[in-house]
């Protein structure tokens, strides 16, 4: 028979097996559905816009260009993003891998053997019978190329490429995950920042508003109107307010330094930038919150969960597909001859072409074995996505409430400084009358002290929870 005839009869058999490859085992995978909210519970509570949320830039909405600049250098230099990047070049070139099992290899090969074969042992002759060898001894040359190709009958590559495909798109997710944690903790640390400046200047101001007390309360006590021991109340009111400072400065360089890192920065790098004084960024009229069903396409972490599911569905069809036949396609062609000089000759020209077929008969339960761990694992990526469903609802509702109280605390808290200035310098004036001993003024100071740390604090934490909501609902990926 010759090579175009054989060749037409294998064509033609392994083209009805390509047709019948367009099945492929093992579950099809359908996103779940889960149960949720019409609407958030704790918005309802307050005053939120639960229309669609405008989250692309979110950090736009303190009108602070100096966040927005800090914003902007950090996503093209931070170093988690580089890793995530990384990752994600990793599992594109790991499905370009797993896809080139569905197309044919060709490998190119030339030898060259000089063997001499034993004179006690048996070799075969040409029909069949066997003699005893001779002592000759000869070279060999073979050049040519080898080819084979495994047939995807029952979609076992199809589902590993169907699964690698879910694990680059789960990478994506994952570089957009941590793309929405930097824009968080840039914000943050940049409000921290201003934070503790603002309550750096609350503890300078009211430590000088302490130490003039305690000048007057030294020039009473030599002018005999007052006594030591208002003196000594006085200094230790100083000290104390005093060795609050350090603290704050330690506080306020170390969030600088964060800023540094999430930057790509040496440490110290934005202390010039940042270290003049400058307000916490103002809060918008309203915050934006959208709808629960929203959160499912929007934030990275849900949708990565579901990525990783699918690739686990697609994993369980590609253990199933070892537990039927698999069919190749095995060819040669190329020269070989005992010498090298007509080597490349139509007589030392040789061929074959085939098919193949390997069907495990026995394997001790490996293959159902294997097929148990996928499915287990899909399960597992199932419950996974499920909790990651419920810890984002549990976030956002968690934020929504912090974010209203703060918003209540301010307002006493703004009450409050009002009150004790007044009061305050009503002491004042009254110590300085002799009405009320010396006792109230350090009283009414230390609330006004106090009351304006907590202003100043709580203007901080406001701001904190709104960025913490924005990160909670995952926007800020979009616009990368």
């Amino acid at each position: 028979m010759t090579l175009s005839k054989f060749a037409s009869k294998a064509i033609a058999a392994w083209a009805v097996m390509i047709l019948a490859a367009g099945c492929s085992v093992g579950p099809t995978y359908k996103q779940p559905e889960l149960a949720v909210p019409a609407n958030w519970n704790e918005a309802q509570q307050s005053d939120f816009d639960i229309g669609p949320a405008p989250l692309t830039d979110w950090w736009t909405e303190f009108n602070d260009p100096l966040l927005n600049a800090l914003v902007e250098r950090a996503v093209k230099s931070n170093l988690d993003i580089r890793l995530a990047e990384a990752r994600i070049r990793e599992s594109r070139a790991l499905r370009a891998v797993t896809a080139a099992d569905a197309w044919p290899g060709l490998e190119a090969a030339g030898s060259y053997r000089r063997s001499r074969s034993s004179e006690n042992a048996f070799v075969s002759g040409g029909d069949g019978d066997a003699f005893l060898g001779g002592n000759g001894a000869g070279d060999l040359f073979r050049a040519g190329f080898d080819a084979s190709w495994e047939v995807d009958i029952f979609g076992g590559v199809r589902r590993r490429v169907e699964a690698a495909d879910a694990n680059v798109e789960a990478s994506v997710e994952e570089r957009r995950n941590a793309l929405v944690t930097l824009l968080g903790d840039v914000a943050r640390n940049y409000i921290e920042v201003r934070g503790f400046q603002r309550r750096l200047t609350v503890a300078r101001s009211n430590l000088r508003a302490q130490q003039e007390t305690l000048d007057l309360t030294k020039v009473r006590f030599e002018a005999g109107l007052s006594s030591d021991f208002e003196v000594a109340q006085a200094e230790g009111q100083v000290n104390t307010t005093a060795a609050q400072i350090p603290a704050l400065e330690s506080s306020l360089k170390g969030s600088v330094h964060r800023l540094d890192v999430l930057l790509g920065q040496q440490p110290g790098s934005l202390w010039a930038e940042l270290s003049n004084e400058a307000p916490v960024p103002a809060l918008p009229p309203q915050a934006h919150v959208g709808l629960p069903a929203e959160l499912l396409r929007r934030r990275p972490d849900i949708r990565r969960a579901e990525r990783v599911l699918a690739s686990a569905t697609a994993q369980v069809g590609a253990a199933t597909a070892d537990l039927y036949p698999r069919f190749s396609l095995m060819g040669a062609f190329g020269f070989q001859s005992v010498s090298a000089g007509d080597l490349i000759s139509a007589p030392s020209r040789f061929w074959s072409i085939g098919p193949a077929i390997l069907w495990p008969v026995f394997d001790a339960g490996r293959i159902r074995a294997n097929i148990a761990v996928r499915n287990a694992q899909q399960e597992q990526a199932l419950t996974l996505y499920e909790k990651t469903v419920l810890a984002a609802f549990e976030d956002v509702e968690n934020s929504l409430l912090n974010y209203a109280k703060e918003q209540t605390r301010y307002r006493s808290l703004v009450d409050a400084v009002i009150a004790n200035r007044r009061a305050v310098q009503m002491a004042n004036e009254l110590y300085t009358r002799g009405l009320v001993d010396f006792l109230n003024v350090l009283e009414t100071q230390r609330s006004l002290y106090a009351s304006e740390s907590e202003l100043a604090q709580s203007e901080t934490v406001m701001a904190s929870n709104l960025v913490a909501l924005y990160k909670a609902l995952g926007g800020g990926w979009e616009t990368d």
